[in-house]
């Protein structure tokens, strides 16, 4: 049996950035994961994520900025260039462009507001009929070599890595819990935080939680997404990332990295997937009528591909009703759900927050703690 002061359930980005912030502040951690970090049956897979500042709420425009110096020392530190700073695009009238440059404006974010005769002469490979909003300091995360380096730093501090180990139990016992895992191996943690991404919802009934925490988290609804990479017609020709919306599903795109051979751009709708229980209802399927609805999208908005995708894949997304994170703890157990697909430009920085939480030695905003009951917003 081994013991340790805490236990990370989940090597996702989450779990690896909470375990790498623990350990570099001296706590003992062991960081279990029942397949590899960032594996392909998780959330954290793969060298293409959008980087934005772009959001609505100005809370969230302004945790990336915060974000910014863990990054940068995350990449200092681990030697790898984790972030490529292509430039973000965002249009649609359901976008709001405008909206999105005046909340830039105020948290201090470099951006240009263009016209639509501005945005074809500078990117004729897209379609544009309304204003567009450019970040020049957006880009693609490299989420897997995010993961891969918080790892290697939190080993490197001290922590211990268990891979090929899903939980089986976590069990209260006096002070603490043993985690029991898949071959009768234990654990024995005075904390345990778990970060399992897709498969939360099946572990949260089996967590020995207050009935009156459990009853306050959202619902985490976990969907099975589809992705699509299409060629460049031109492929000298640099690429922003887009997200455009204007009366249906928002689709987004990116420079695909070596996810699909660095052949093309990465397509796909925002929440436009199949919902499942958990992430153990994942088949890997592609859906034929969610590619359908892409390659229509890429004939009208996006001329500077081939409208063939030529290759696909599925991905999971976990996300609360509001989008709000979940960082939340009580009686012992840290509770970090960031929402895939909307919470890996946070990584670095959510894990410091959530070790603050587990260890006590900070807090973390109201609004990602409605397990305790903290009076709403």
């Amino acid at each position: 049996m081994t013991a340790a002061r805490y236990v990370v359930i989940g090597a996702g980005l989450m779990g690896a950035a909470t375990a790498w912030r623990l350990a570099e502040r001296g706590e003992e951690v062991v960081l279990v994961e029942r397949d590899v970090p960032a594996g392909p049956q998780g959330s954290s897979h793969g060298s293409a994520r959008i980087f934005r500042y772009a959001y609505a709420d100005p809370f969230y425009a302004e945790l990336v900025v915060r974000s910014e110096s863990c990054w940068a020392r995350l990449e200092h530190g681990s030697g790898r260039r984790l972030i490529d700073r292509v430039g973000g695009v965002d249009h649609g009238r359901g976008r709001e462009p405008g909206r999105l440059a005046r909340v830039l404006e105020a948290v201090g974010v470099a951006h240009e507001l263009l016209t639509p005769a501005e945005a074809r002469s500078r990117w004729p490979q897209l379609a544009v009929e309304t204003p567009v909003l450019f970040q020049p300091g957006a880009g693609v995360l490299d989420a897997q070599g995010a993961v891969e380096a918080m790892v290697e730093l939190a080993v490197a501090a001290g922590a211990q890595l268990r891979s090929a180990w899903p939980v089986s139990a976590i069990t209260r016992t006096g002070a603490g819990f043993t985690v029991s895992g898949p071959r009768g191996e234990r654990l024995d943690a005075g904390h345990v935080v778990v970060a399992a991404g897709g498969h939360l919802p099946d572990l949260l009934g089996e967590l020995p939680l207050p009935p009156a925490f459990l009853a306050g988290l959202p619902r985490f609804a976990v969907r099975q997404e589809s992705a699509f990479h299409f060629p460049y017609r031109d492929p000298g020709r640099p690429w922003p990332t887009t997200i455009h919306e204007d009366g249906a599903l928002p689709v987004y795109s990116l420079p695909g990295g070596r996810d699909a051979g660095f052949r093309g751009q990465k397509v796909a709708e925002y929440h436009g997937g199949r919902p499942i229980r958990s992430a153990a209802e994942q088949d890997g399927v592609v859906d034929p009528a969610n590619r359908a609805r892409v390659v229509a999208h890429v004939r009208a908005h996006l001329p500077g591909l081939v409208p063939e995708p030529y290759a696909e894949t599925t991905c999971l997304f976990t996300s609360t009703p509001d989008e709000d994170f979940v960082l939340d703890s009580a009686d012992g157990i840290t509770v970090v759900s960031p929402c895939s697909g909307h919470g890996g430009k946070f990584a670095p920085l959510l894990g410091a927050m959530a070790a603050d939480l587990a260890t006590g030695a900070g807090g973390v905003p109201a609004r990602f703690r409605p397990g305790t009951a903290v009076p709403a917003r």
